[in-house]
Order: C-alpha cells, then structure tokens, then sequence
C-alpha cells in the first residue's frame, strides 16, 4: 500500500467507497465529500493499492479547537481550522476485500503519527456501539455516549490523545 494524501481526481472515487463502507442515513453525502477534499485535501489519508492504483481505504477529518464531537462537522466544512489543535475524524472506510488485514489500524496509525508531528493535540470521533472495542484497540478511549444523532443512531465519542 501507498499512503498519501487524496488527490482531487480520486473525490468520485472515495464517494463510492463511502457509499460501499457506510449505510445511506450515516454516509457522507456526494457534496459533503466533494468539499472536504476542495477544502482539507491534506486531512484525508488514503491507503492505494499498488497493484491496482486505486484506493482500498481513507481516513479523513477537519481541523478544529473544539474538543467534542459535534454532527455539524460531518457537513459544515466551514468548521475546519487547518491550525486547529484538534482533529474531528469524519470517517474510515476500507472497502471489504481488503477488510481484516490491519489495513484501517494502519491508516489510523499512520494518520495519528502525522498529525502529532503536525502538533495536533487529539483525534476525536464518533462510532457506534460494536465498533468500540476496534478504536479502544487502535489507541482510542471511550467517552461514553456522545452527543450525537446523526443517522438517527447512538454514538459513542472516543479520543486519541497525540501528545
């Protein structure tokens, strides 16, 4: 695998990834997506398959000063302060032929190592009930019930502290 930072011609390609990774009331909308990668293209981390040159999976997120997870991050990228202490993490997707590898502990690993050397102070995100232990194992803490109701679900908050 290849990690880099998205390129503005994959935008389409990591619209279907998420469309494949996450239920329509949790996806990232088409346009959502499209101005996370015009506006923060260097906080997405995608993982490329070398031998197919296409994308297996990506993390991406905004910058901020905030330090709790709030759902208008997931559609106003407005929100993102690129010297932001902060990283609210919107989203890992890894398409499921490459599930079960380590690939998204990699992305996360790799992602969290570049933005400690960024200066950031934490990564924060949302995931659901049964996706807990996987962040708890990748390094995350569990907040507890976040306040959070975007897709109608229950979300847990769970940080990484990078200092």
């Amino acid at each position: 695998m290849i990690f880099r930072e998205i390129q503005s011609e994959e935008t389409e390609q990591a619209i279907c990834i998420e469309e494949i990774c996450f239920p329509p009331n949790e996806a990232c909308s088409p346009k959502s997506m499209r101005e996370r990668v015009m506006a923060a293209p260097e906080f997405f981390l995608v993982a490329v398959d070398e031998n197919t040159g296409r994308i297996a999976g990506f993390l991406n997120g905004l910058a901020t000063d905030e330090t709790q997870f709030r759902d208008a991050f997931f559609t106003d990228v407005r929100l993102h302060d690129p010297h932001g202490k902060s990283v609210m993490l919107l989203g890992l997707d890894v398409l499921p032929e490459y599930r079960g590898k380590g690939l998204a502990s990699e992305i996360v690993r790799q992602y969290a190592e570049r933005e400690r050397s960024r200066g950031r102070q934490a990564l924060i995100l949302t995931c659901l009930e049964e996706k807990v232990p996987m962040y708890l194992h990748m390094g995350f803490t569990d907040n507890g019930i976040a306040n959070s109701a975007w897709g109608g679900e229950e979300w847990h908050e769970m940080i990484m502290p990078l200092e």
